[in-house]
């Protein structure tokens, strides 16, 4: 039994060839994992923090999509970050209309 790699490859792997042209697929597809885990981060979870401090958390950040990219060819992991981020930006602009609703409540 023969398994034809390409029906195994997430969307974003399809879409960026690594099957055929690994080197720059790869480098796309980790670039796309860190920008959406960046997004998710800034959306969800950062705080003001010092310079020194966001530049070891990025440099974490950046080191731990190294591996999030090996298991996004097969497992849906961008895919998660997409969905991720939208939740997120729907909470953040929900969050923002309702504190701009009660700001216009007390004037």
């Amino acid at each position: 039994m023969e398994v034809d790699i390409n029906e195994r490859l997430q969307f974003f792997a399809k879409l960026y060839n690594v099957d055929t042209n690994p080197e720059v697929g790869m480098w796309f597809l980790y670039l796309t994992v860190l920008l959406l885990s960046i997004i998710v981060f800034k959306l969800g979870f950062s705080r003001k923090l010092p310079l020194l401090k966001a530049v070891v958390v990025y440099v974490f950040l950046g080191l731990g999509c190294t591996i999030l990219t090996f298991f996004a060819v097969f497992l849906p992991v961008t895919e998660g970050l997409m969905v991720a981020a939208a939740i997120l930006i729907i909470y953040k602009v929900r969050l923002h209309q309702s504190k701009k609703e009660e700001q216009s409540e007390q004037q």
